[in-house]
C-alpha cells in the first residue's frame, strides 16, 4: 500500500480559468487531496489559453471541464494547436478526464442547431449534434452504472452519481465504449442508454456536480492508472475513510429511484 513521499503526479488541468462551469474544478481538489491524504505529492499545472505545448509532456494525468459556448470557442481554437501532443499522449495511455464541452472537443464534430459544423480535435471516434430548440436540453441528476460495462468493478461501488446539463447528443463510434450504462437521467444522448466514453486510459463524460467527490472511487481508480503508467508497476493505494462519501452516494441514488 502506498503511504509515503516517494511517489508524485504532476496534474495537466487545461484552461481552468475558462472551463470550469458547475464546480468541475472541485475534480482537481479531489485529486489532489486524495493523493495528499496518502503521502503522495501533487504539482498541479494550470495550462491555460496560449501555453506551451510542450509542457503536456511533463503531465502525468490530464483534467478539463466544462463551459459555456463562447469559452468554448476560444478554447477550441488554442487546443488545436496543441492537438498532436494531445493525441500522442492520450495514445499512449495518459490518463484523462474530460467533462461535457471537454468531451465533445476530442470528437469529429459537433454539429450547431443550424447545422452548422465545428470540427473537433478528431481524437476518439465519436460525434455531438445540437437538435435545436425543438428539443429540450438534458438536465438533471443522474446515475450510471459500470459494472460489467468498461471498466473493472471498483473498490466500494460500481455506480456513479452526477449532474447533467447539456444540449448536445453525443454518438459514440465503434471503436469506443461507453464509460457505462444509465440508470436514472439521459446520458449521451437520451436514446441508447450509454453515458461518457473510453478509450485507453481517457475518460469523457457529462457528469458535473463536480464528478470525482461525489464518486471517490473513481478519483481512486484514474490516480492508480497515473501511478502505475508513470512507474511501470501495480500499484495498491493505501485505503481512506470513505463514510460520509458512501452514504452521500447511497442517499443520492435512493432519492432518484
Amino acid at each position: 500500500m502506498i503511504h509515503n513521499t516517494k511517489y508524485k503526479l504532476t496534474i495537466g488541468w487545461l484552461y481552468p480559468e475558462l472551463m470550469s462551469t458547475y464546480g468541475d474544478r472541485g475534480n482537481i481538489i479531489a485529486l489532489s487531496k486524495r493523493c495528499e491524504w496518502r503521502g503522495i505529492k501533487v504539482e498541479v499545472k494550470k495550462l491555460d489559453v496560449g501555453f506551451d505545448h510542450k509542457l503536456l509532456a511533463a503531465c502525468h494525468l490530464l483534467f478539463m471541464g466544462g463551459a459555456q459556448d463562447r469559452q468554448q470557442e476560444i478554447v477550441s481554437k488554442d487546443l488545436k494547436l496543441k492537438n498532436k501532443d494531445l493525441r500522442e499522449m492520450i495514445e499512449d495511455g495518459i490518463p484523462g478526464l474530460y467533462i461535457c464541452g471537454a468531451y465533445q472537443f476530442l470528437g469529429k464534430y459537433y454539429k450547431e442547431a443550424d447545422e452548422t459544423i465545428i470540427p473537433g480535435l478528431d481524437i476518439l471516434d465519436l460525434y455531438t449534434e445540437n437538435p435545436g430548440e425543438n428539443h429540450d436540453r438534458l438536465i438533471g441528476n443522474i446515475v450510471v452504472s459500470l459494472g460489467g460495462v468498461s471498466i473493472p468493478p471498483l473498490r466500494w461501488k460500481n455506480t456513479m452519481v452526477g449532474f447533467e446539463n447539456h444540449g448536445g447528443r453525443t454518438y459514440l463510434g465503434k471503436n469506443i465504449k461507453p464509460l457505462g450504462k444509465v440508470i436514472k437521467g439521459f446520458g449521451n444522448n437520451e436514446e441508447d442508454g450509454t453515458e461518457g466514453a473510453i478509450y485507453k486510459n481517457s475518460f469523457g463524460t457529462y457528469l458535473h456536480g463536480p464528478i470525482l467527490p461525489k464518486n471517490p472511487h473513481f478519483a481512486d481508480y484514474i490516480i492508480k492508472l497515473a501511478l502505475e503508467k508513470k512507474y511501470k508497476k501495480t500499484i495498491a493505494l493505501s485505503p481512506l475513510d470513505d463514510s460520509l462519501e458512501l452514504q452521500a452516494h447511497e442517499v443520492m441514488i435512493k432519492k432518484l429511484k
